[in-house]
């Protein structure tokens, strides 16, 4: 991992340090994947997850989160990066935007919750 952004560099060692304490698989896979370069990150359109994701259903992208299409469902979405526009959606369906770190906070063990992109 040879990044510059600072931030990005410490979510990554919050995410593999939970990992280990939690013995939390999926926080390990969304660092790994974050590390990746940015043209290798993932990108999801709303549409993609309301397609594929159920009602209250907690999802995490590492990557970015767009807001084509239209959600229709109540979730809640976790991402390293969200579109204003995406971000205006997601509240309109009475959803939740999260950034990772938050989620990471609010379940260490990473229970229920589901990689999207």
């Amino acid at each position: 991992m040879t990044t510059t952004n600072t931030q990005l560099a410490e979510l990554i060692n919050d995410l593999k340090k939970v990992s280990s304490e939690n013995d939390a698989g999926i926080w390990k896979r969304i660092a790994y994947d974050l590390s990746k370069s940015t043209r290798q990150r993932r990108i999801v359109n709303l549409s993609k997850i309301s397609r594929y994701c159920t009602e209250d259903e907690v999802i995490v992208v590492p990557g970015k989160v767009l807001g084509s299409g239209e959600l229709n469902k109540k979730l809640t979405i976790a991402a390293y990066q969200f579109s204003d526009q995406a971000r205006e959606k997601i509240k309109e369906a009475k959803g939740t935007s999260l950034d990772i770190s938050e989620l990471i906070k609010k379940n260490p063990q990473g229970k229920k919750v589901r990689i999207m992109g």
